[in-house]
């Protein structure tokens, strides 16, 4: 019904963005008003697709770079869809390419990324995207806004090296909406000599994997106290930004539902290989914790231009921010990846184990007596 307002609602859900973000065509591709200085230096430039896999996994990629920049061509698909985040509670997700997080993208420093952004006319609402890693038109946020029906195609150069979060952020209260219902996802853009240790010596790794940690803010029905669901994100945005407004997230979840990485899901390691921990956070803080390992390397901020500190017991990620850690592992069994905020991780479901295999070492732990009755 057009009085309606769940009707009212939608229309503003892609009315207002486009007033923050006008949507406008330019024959020299920058912002509206603005005049072009500088043309982009791309003249015989390679071009390479990237296939972009589901978290926690990282596309194939090299390590060190081969040969000079190229144009690296990713795609992305909105999809509005409903996700159960635990059991028997579900949410009306906004994600890119289905997944929340949305897929890891691996460049390296001085390539450019092309991205082609579409919004399925099946969706309800307008969206758009903004890199971390970019610079300029709010993240490339003004210069992407779709909404259903239509595509658009940004480039960037990727001219600094690190981890970087992007995210929705269509405008107004929608940008909070957006991420919060699960619309964002990381690209790491690595040196082109690969990483360093903090004596500058290179390091490789032997997996990677890339755990998204997001706060869901679930409605409840008034008297039951049981979790609501919704046929939209139109029709669930009301309610939602109510409970956002306590700032208290109901779940907590690495990759989009508590306990999606344990169980057979674990991530797999084994004693003596070096995996690279990328996690990203888009909204609230977090503090990371390996229990029973440790950060050998972490890098402040994700930034790879930071030396990495060393040792760490916990490290902290702020919202809005991704981060990188490296560890080989020494014994055999089962970790725990944790927000050691432990409440979060126990009680919302911040956690996510690492099965690793191999032999033990006594000399690094040793149980001496079994449990038995005290003398």
């Amino acid at each position: 019904m057009k009085n309606s307002p769940v009707y009212f609602i939608k229309l503003l859900s892609v009315i207002v963005p486009i007033i923050v973000f006008p949507i406008s065509v330019f024959a020299e591709g920058g912002l509206e008003g603005i005049e072009v200085g500088v043309q982009s230096n791309i003249k015989g430039m390679e071009r390479v697709k990237q296939k972009l896999v589901n978290p926690p996994f990282l596309p194939e990629h090299d390590q060190v770079a081969k040969g000079g920049p190229k144009i690296v061509e990713v795609e992305l698909i909105v999809v509005e869809k409903e996700i159960e985040i635990s059991s028997g509670v579900f949410v009306q997700a906004m994600t890119f390419n289905g997944t929340n997080p949305g897929p890891m993208m691996v460049v390296h420093q001085g390539d450019y990324v092309e991205l082609t952004l579409k919004n399925p006319k099946t969706n309800s609402m307008a969206h758009n995207i903004d890199f971390h890693a970019s610079s300029g038109a709010l993240g490339g946020g003004a210069l992407t806004l779709v909404a259903p029906g239509q595509e658009v195609v940004l480039r960037f150069k990727a001219d600094r090296a690190g981890v970087f979060v992007y995210h929705c952020a269509p405008g107004g209260i929608m940008i909070p909406y957006h991420v919060v219902s699960g619309m964002y996802g990381a690209l790491m853009v690595l040196p082109r000599d690969g990483l360093k240790d903090a004596q500058g010596k290179s390091v490789t790794y032997d997996k990677a994997y890339y755990i998204g940690e997001q706060g869901w803010y679930i409605p409840k029905a008034a008297g039951s106290g049981r979790y609501l669901r919704y046929n939209s994100p139109v029709e669930a945005m009301a309610d939602v930004l109510e409970v956002m407004k306590g700032l208290n997230p109901t779940h907590i979840t690495f990759n989009g539902k508590v306990g999606a990485l344990t169980g057979d899901n674990a991530m797999k390691a084994k004693v003596g290989e070096t995996v690279l921990f990328l996690h990203s956070q888009a909204n609230e803080d977090t503090r990371i914790h390996l229990i029973g390992g440790h950060g050998d390397l972490v890098w402040p901020g994700g930034s790879f231009a930071n030396t990495p500190t060393i040792d760490r017991e916990t490290w902290s990620i702020n919202g809005g921010e991704a981060g990188a850690a490296m560890y080989t592992f020494k014994q055999p069994g089962l970790y725990a990846y944790v927000n050691h905020n432990l409440i979060e991780a126990i009680v919302l479901g911040a956690a996510a184990h690492v099965s690793v295999e191999g032999k033990w070492n006594n000399d690094l732990m040793e149980q001496i007596e079994s449990p038995r009755p005290i003398k």
